[in-house]
């Protein structure tokens, strides 16, 4: 059967997409990228904030325009099962998280296959490009962030076994992944559940033994569990880039406290300035929130300070969305929306300062660059440095070459010049 599939939301739920994908593909169905050619067409969503339900809502009722077989997986699923039956009379099945065992008859069913294809990692298929994917660590979240409604749709954290994150990586090595890029809602409290302690700097070593894997990154760095062993483990090792994301939230100590968030403004100043010296080409990365109920003025200057003082290299910014079940949804004072925003676009013109200014820096200096594209009409490459995440949140590296370049390979770039977030440069070979 020839079947669609539509993936929304984080690269933790593309893992399980492409997880799902190669299900089918072992089963024998055909994956076609266009919708009206499909006989079927999954749809893996996102019910995190607002705007990503009504995306899925609106690529679901998209969908039902070209299948008669719609299945819908993921986020919205688990968090609307009964009103996505009732309301969406069109969907065929709707599959919530928690009942992803029961997928492989699921599938068997309405896909008419003749054999259940179990949901193993074996049988991944990476969507993207082909020499970088994600693994998924551990599902879940034990932080309980007021804001958040992860653990509400995801539960509690659950890590993977080390020996299995390692026969993953080995797998998606011989498949001719490169580089690999570990994720989980908080990558640094990776096997306290199962381990009974924090166990990130034991599964770097563990990694760095997989062949043919160049390099490793890690996304989700709570500051409070980025311990000395686990700084030490990435100073030493041969693959993982010193690349910190390190998701503040804020920088009021008031508001941290009110968003259950562990650690201090202070600490992470400390922080920031033990990975620098440690890690002299360091990247350092975070996510904040404007708008947050009852933020004053005075708070979202404190956080403008923060941020030209630690001089954050990569930083995303988000006004507070109010999403039902969590703590914070009841808290009183909202923020105008009109101001909130404000305050977005005046933090995010501080960022592109800081931003371009770092950028400037490495003029004359040559980068490793992963490459992965070429405009078919100036020939010129765009790839992307170890400062340089692959979910499209950071820049990019765009540079000429008078050699013809493999994609999928790591070259040296020297950089001739800067935008506010990408580089420009030439081959150095």
């Amino acid at each position: 059967m020839k079947v669609g599939f539509a993936s929304l939301g984080c690269s933790k739920n593309l893992v399980d997409s492409e997880n799902i994908m190669g299900m089918l593909k072992a089963a024998g169905h055909i994956l076609v990228a266009d919708p009206r050619h499909a006989d079927a067409i999954i749809i893996n969503t996102c019910g995190f904030i607002n705007p990503a339900k009504e995306e899925s809502i609106n690529t679901i009722f998209e969908m039902t325009r070209y299948a008669d077989k719609i299945i819908v997986v993921g986020c919205l699923a688990q968090r609307y099962e009964k009103e996505l039956r009732q309301e969406i009379p069109e969907i065929t099945a709707v599959v919530p998280i928690r009942d992803y065992d029961k997928l492989p008859a699921i599938l068997k069913d309405i896909l008419e296959q003749e054999e259940e294809v179990p949901y193993l990692k074996q049988y991944r298929t990476v969507s993207g490009n082909p020499w970088s994917a994600y693994i998924k660590i551990s599902d879940g979240c034990t932080n309980h962030c007021t804001f958040c409604a992860i653990p509400l749709i995801r539960g509690e954290q659950n890590s993977k076994l080390i020996t299995e994150v390692r026969e993953e990586a080995e797998y998606l090595a011989s498949n001719g992944v490169r580089e690999i890029t570990l994720i989980a809602q908080d990558t640094t409290k990776y096997g306290l559940d199962n381990y009974g302690q924090l166990k990130l700097a034991e599964l770097i070593r563990e990694l760095d033994q997989v062949d043919d894997v160049h390099w490793i990154r890690i996304l989700y760095m709570y500051p409070d569990e980025i311990e000395p062993e686990l700084l030490e483990a990435m100073q030493s090792s041969k693959k993982v880039v010193p690349y910190f994301d390190i998701p503040m939230q804020h920088a009021s100590n008031r508001l941290l406290k009110l968003m259950n968030r562990r650690g201090t403004k202070e600490d992470v100043l400390e922080l920031t300035r033990k990975i620098r010296t440690m890690f002299p080409e360091a990247v350092l990365r975070t996510t904040v929130i404007v708008g947050f109920p009852s933020e004053t003025e005075e708070e979202f200057e404190e956080l403008l300070d923060f941020i030209k003082e630690v001089r954050w290299d990569r930083l995303g910014a988000f006004t507070y969305s109010k999403e039902e079940g969590t703590a914070a949804s009841r808290l009183p004072m909202e923020i105008d929306e009109a101001v909130a925003q404000d305050r977005l676009n005046r933090l995010m013109a501080v960022q592109k300062e800081i931003s371009h200014e770092s950028n400037l820096k490495k003029i004359g200096k040559v980068i490793e660059v992963l490459v992965e594209e070429q405009e078919a009409l100036t020939g010129r490459y765009h790839g992307r440095s170890i400062g340089d995440a692959p979910d499209d949140v950071d820049g990019q590296v765009i540079f000429t070459s008078s050699l013809p370049l493999e994609l999928g390979t790591f070259v040296p770039v020297r950089v001739t010049d800067a935008t506010q977030y990408d580089l420009i440069g030439i081959y150095e070979g």
